[in-house]
């Protein structure tokens, strides 16, 4: 097959050929970027948060009007729920994972600097949180009994406490200490006095998307004792086929415990449904972006069509002199799938320079990262394809017309 014929047939058709190139270029620019942030969302939601969510339960209970025996109440109440039967064990915590709100703080690695490295959410545990939150740890060791406090010492002015050791996950070792193992380290970030870095966890998300999806395990534990009115986070590790049961009988054990108590039943649920909850906007949007795709692909597609129904229309004459002169029906098949291509490959070729821009301009308004090149090859089969199969019928239709009613209806 001849380029140079079809390339002179497309140069008689410069503004229907160049409105279907258009058309192409900016197909491909939107569906690049659109496949690269639905692959984007679909990671988040299906990121690794470190803690055994399928047998995790969350209850949050508030205090009416304060509780000075918070402390007392806090030991009562972690006694009752691990003597639940069905339960493995279960903590209290300042905040937990896939809610909208966290405790954050900055972390500097020198006593004298202004600012700080960066940004970590704050975990306060007591110790049970390793068992009951089922985090692997991979360095170093857990806290000891001596270097717990308690939430009332850390708050008081008077106590003179600080916080000498955490555990971090592995993410902030690797963005504090590049290549280097962060145990044994310190780092500033509550008061002037250092705290040494003693153990690592392999993952823990922090709660809420702050600071992107880079961040989002940028996490420290402190052996911080909270009581349940910090947070008022209660944690409750059973089997994933007995949470329904165990929820129902925490719930009662709490309220028997003390009445000047409310739980927040609409907080107060599965790591599951937290989950699924923190992740519905992102899979919304992933489905929005599909659909777009879609209807972008399907408005292509019959853009090809038309212009190819149009141009076949055109050419019976031509097509008749060709069918004539000994073409056969593949070559004339051959031929319009030829010209498609070549318009669809000028297409791709702008499009990937618009995808390109399209991304940089994403990423300064909304934090996106940079589109992988791969990205750009998987458009343009796409495109490629969806080309083909968009002009086969036109082709088809030409390649079937007789040499002597086409000469004629010409």
């Amino acid at each position: 097959m001849e380029i140079r014929p079809i390339l002179s047939t497309l140069l008689r058709h410069k503004t229907a050929a160049a409105l279907i190139v258009v058309e192409i270029a900016l197909t491909c620019a939107i569906i690049c970027n659109a496949l690269f942030m639905i692959g984007d969302r679909i990671q988040q939601v299906n990121e690794t948060s470190g803690i055994a969510e399928r047998e995790l339960l969350r209850v949050q209970i508030i205090s009416i009007g304060g509780d000075k025996n918070a402390a007392a109440l806090t030991a009562t109440d972690l006694a009752s729920l691990r003597a639940i039967p069905g339960v493995k064990d279960a903590t209290v915590l300042n905040q937990v994972p896939f809610v909208n709100s966290s405790w954050n703080s900055g972390i500097r690695l020198h006593r004298e600097q202004e600012r700080p490295t960066l940004n970590a959410t704050s975990y306060m545990v007591d110790d049970h949180y390793l068992n009951t939150l089922g985090l692997k740890l991979v360095a170093g060791r857990d806290f000891e009994p001596g270097e717990y406090i308690t939430s009332q010492q850390f708050d008081d002015p008077n106590a003179n406490v600080s916080i000498t050791s955490a555990v971090i996950t592995r993410k902030l070792g690797e963005a504090l200490f590049p290549g280097e193992n962060p145990v044994g380290k310190v780092y500033y970030s509550w008061g002037d006095e250092p705290t040494r870095i003693v153990g690592v966890v392999d993952h823990l998300v922090r709660p809420s998307s702050q600071g992107g999806p880079s961040a989002r395990e940028y996490t420290v534990i402190y052996p911080i004792r909270p009581s349940y009115d910090v947070g008022g986070n209660y944690v409750i590790r059973t089997e994933p086929a007995r949470r329904a049961e165990v929820l129902k009988a925490a719930i009662a054990a709490l309220r028997a415990n003390s009445n000047n108590r409310i739980v927040l039943e609409d907080s107060t649920k599965t790591f599951e449904e937290l989950r699924r909850e923190f992740y519905q906007n992102q899979r919304s949007m992933a489905w929005l972006l599909a659909i777009v795709c879609i209807g972008l692909l399907l408005i292509t597609a019959l853009g090809i069509i038309g212009l190819a129904s149009f141009w076949v229309q055109q050419r019976t004459r031509q097509i008749g002199v060709r069918r004539a002169l000994g073409a056969t029906r593949a070559q004339i098949l051959r031929y319009f799938q030829t010209e498609n291509f070549l318009l669809a490959t000028a297409g791709i070729a702008l499009g990937m320079l618009l995808a390109f821009g399209l991304n940089q301009l994403l990423m300064s308004k909304y934090e996106l990262p940079r589109l992988p090149l791969w990205y750009l090859p998987v458009g343009a089969v796409v495109l490629w394809v969806l080309g083909q199969i968009a002009v086969f019928g036109p082709a088809r239709r030409a390649a079937s017309v007789p040499p002597a009613i086409a000469t004629r209806s010409a």
